[in-house]
């Protein structure tokens, strides 16, 4: 599991499951298996919501999967479908009211709704819906869709979410049970992952395909962009909502986010990252003595790194894998401490050596200057930075937590300039074209925004009042 230690670092929110189990007794105790697994998309808030005939019962709360739910309350989720979310929260505040999954009940029965994503035009129809009387409960985009769709019950639900698709604007991956199905939808960008696995007597929806070991599926495909499958019936429908969008998963899937046991829209996220280490080390060779990776989400592309080089890969920085959250503050002060209580090096590896370290990207460059400086302590003569993935330049508006540009170190200064910051011997990110390349994906099927300012749609204006909270 990834701890999001880092403040340095680009944060996505959540994760999102479904669980289609009409003859299974432990359909709630399968969604909770499958949140284990998609831990390390969010670690703020936990929830399931279970389906009985149409009826639908949850609990969330506050904390990690297996903090939030005990043996006493998964017995009680007691139902056919199953949908459970784990969550991020990346700017506003965080209440359980703003845990997912959400239910909205209507004259028509009750829908519950878990959302991977952020939408761009959130606010205005919120702004929209209150005019019209409606009162909201939370502050997050998610109860916008949600509304939206109980408000057209009457259309049907498959009607009822196609509407509300043609209406919002943004990314999403959705996971959805009404009456007796359950309903995945992807935003016709793909920007979010969603794919399905089968097990017996059922099917699942997921973030991520490694959740599909843990309970025991068997990973069939992806949802397509554009797309929204309706599990009903022991069967698979699929509604193709929405055509001739630009592909652009985000690439900081591959970067980052996704756990390196995936596979997204066909290609493995750990081939990815040792493909980005082997690029990297052709576009940034260095002499050095040893490659260490900032765990855990830069060590496969230092392995990479280090069998392109044929410099010896080995372990520099010793994570403690038992802190978590709490301990991290916004002031500068805590932010550091944070970093030192959460790493250490391993002297006796570094020490009077030439180290390449090898990390998936730098956002602030703060933790980074940290991390330089714990080396150096440590008595390595030089610290070479690599980063794989390119300088980021620009916000992401699609449920990335990015600072305003003036606060990117990528956009405000030159490689030279973060090099001093940081305090590196010398800094060589991977290029746009190297970090596509190592997808083996089209250039085309990619959102790199983050790094290119390339949009696939348009977003508000710097500074604008897009949304009242990233979820």
């Amino acid at each position: 599991m990834y701890n999001r230690f880092d403040l340095d670092k680009l944060k996505e929110e959540c994760g999102v499951i479904g669980i289609y189990a009409p003859n299974a007794k432990n359909t709630s105790q399968l969604a909770y298996f499958g949140l284990h697994a998609l831990q390390h998309r969010g670690q703020e808030s936990a929830g399931i919501a279970i389906n009985k005939g149409g009826q639908v019962h949850y609990y969330k709360e506050m904390g990690l999967v297996q903090e939030v739910f005990s043996d006493e309350i998964i017995e009680r989720l007691q139902g056919d479908i199953a949908i459970g979310h784990v969550r991020y929260s990346t700017t506003g505040e965080s209440y359980v009211t703003n845990a997912q999954p959400l239910v909205v009940h209507h004259k028509g029965g009750a829908l519950a709704l878990a959302h991977n994503g952020n939408l761009v035009n959130a606010n205005t129809i919120r702004e929209e819906l209150e005019d019209e009387g409606v009162i909201f409960q939370t502050s997050i985009d998610s109860e916008v869709i949600a509304t939206m769709i109980a408000r057209q019950h009457k259309e049907g639900i498959e009607n009822a979410i196609k509407n509300t698709m043609k209406q919002i604007r943004g990314s999403y991956a959705l996971v959805i049970t009404c009456g007796e199905k359950l309903i995945g939808v992807r935003d016709p960008n793909g920007l979010r992952p969603l794919c399905i696995g089968k097990m017996d007597g059922g099917y699942v929806l997921s973030s991520e395909s490694c959740a599909f070991n843990v309970i025991g599926a068997e990973f069939i495909r992806d949802v397509e962009p554009g797309e929204m499958v309706i599990i009903e019936n022991h069967e698979i429908k699929s509604i193709q909502y929405s055509v001739g969008e630009k592909k652009a998963l985000c690439s900081f899937e591959f970067v980052y986010f996704a756990r390196p046991d995936s596979v997204l829209d066909g290609q493995s996220v750990y081939v990815s990252r040792r493909n980005a280490g082997k690029i990297l080390a052709k576009e940034h060779p260095i002499e050095a003595d040893l490659v260490i990776a900032v765990p855990d989400s830069g060590t496969v592309a230092a392995i990479g790194y280090a069998q392109q080089s044929n410099i010896p890969f080995g372990e520099g920085l010793i994570k403690n894998r038992y802190v978590g959250r709490t301990f991290i503050q916004p002031d500068q002060k805590m932010r550091e401490r944070s970093v030192r209580l959460k790493l250490n090096v391993l002297k006796e590896n570094v020490a009077g050596k030439r180290i390449v370290m090898v990390d998936d990207s730098i956002v602030r460059g703060t933790t980074s200057r940290q991390i330089v400086d714990l080396l150096k302590g440590a008595g390595a003569t030089e610290v070479h930075v690599r980063v794989c993935s390119p300088p980021v330049r620009y916000s992401c508006y699609f449920g990335i937590d990015t600072p305003t540009r003036k606060n990117l170190v990528g956009a405000v200064n030159s490689v030279e300039e973060i090099r001093e910051m940081i305090g590196a011997d010398s800094l060589g990110y991977l290029s746009i074209e190297g970090l596509i390349a190592s997808t083996s994906m089209e250039e085309c099927s990619l959102c790199s925004a983050c790094f290119s300012g390339d949009y696939p749609m348009e977003v508000p204006k710097q500074g604008s009042k897009y949304l009242f909270e990233k979820r």
